[in-house]
């Protein structure tokens, strides 16, 4: 066993640890303590991030040390049913970023997951197309399209588009400050749960709000 193996599964022991101690609190609760509303709503995400870490941790290791043919993440040990989504370039020239499931609920802290499994769907893109374009100046737009019996996020300041911006951090835009990127959060209704997340030159942000907003019109 190397050093930095040993210290990586004690990284991923840690972040395992950690979410073990938070969840207590909410056994806790569960025997009767106290809590109220809003500490259990951060509990929650507390524990759930911590758990997120956990499993990105391990993820990492299984790329990192087992890369061979045949191994993690070359191949699939169950078929899967539901795709997390694609990756495409819109008109020539702008990003879109298609997921099979609506965006989580988050009030404290981005979903680290959702960034992750963005970042690996644009690497994959790349991987088998080539270079995505980098904007120094971008606009985001990210569309969900839900029913009403089918949102599970009512506030639109409760949802965890940050993920977003972090995931292409670095990777479609150097940065994710007020003078970098503009963002732009939109709803339609929709028998099944979607979101589409288009990434362009901030310079041609008229053109990609029209054509998001066609298509909210189909």
């Amino acid at each position: 066993m190397t050093d930095d193996f040993r210290n990586d599964i004690l990284t991923m022991r840690e972040y395992l640890l950690n979410a073990l101690k938070a969840s207590d609190q909410l056994k806790a609760v569960a025997e009767g303590a106290p809590m109220s509303l809003p500490s259990m709503q951060q509990t929650l995400e507390i524990v759930s991030g911590q758990f997120e870490c956990a499993v990105l941790e391990m993820r990492k290791l299984c790329d990192r040390y087992a890369p061979g043919v045949g191994g993690y993440p070359r191949k699939r040990l169950i078929r899967a049913e539901h795709p997390t989504g694609d990756v495409e370039l819109v008109e020539g020239r702008w990003v879109q970023i298609t997921l099979n499931t609506l965006l989580p609920h988050c009030r404290y802290q981005a979903p680290a997951w959702l960034a992750d499994t963005i970042r690996r769907m644009l690497d994959e893109y790349e991987h088998e197309h080539g270079r995505l374009p980098c904007f120094p100046k971008a606009v985001l737009v990210i569309e969900e399209s839900c029913s009403i019996g089918g949102r599970h996020i009512f506030d639109q300041d409760n949802k965890g588009w940050k993920a977003v911006s972090n995931a292409i951090k670095g990777k479609l835009i150097p940065d994710d400050d007020q003078f970098s990127l503009s963002i732009g959060l939109f709803a339609k209704f929709s028998d099944e749960n979607r979101c589409r997340i288009l990434i362009g030159p901030a310079a041609e942000a008229p053109e990609i709000m029209k054509f998001s907003q066609r298509r909210q019109q189909i």
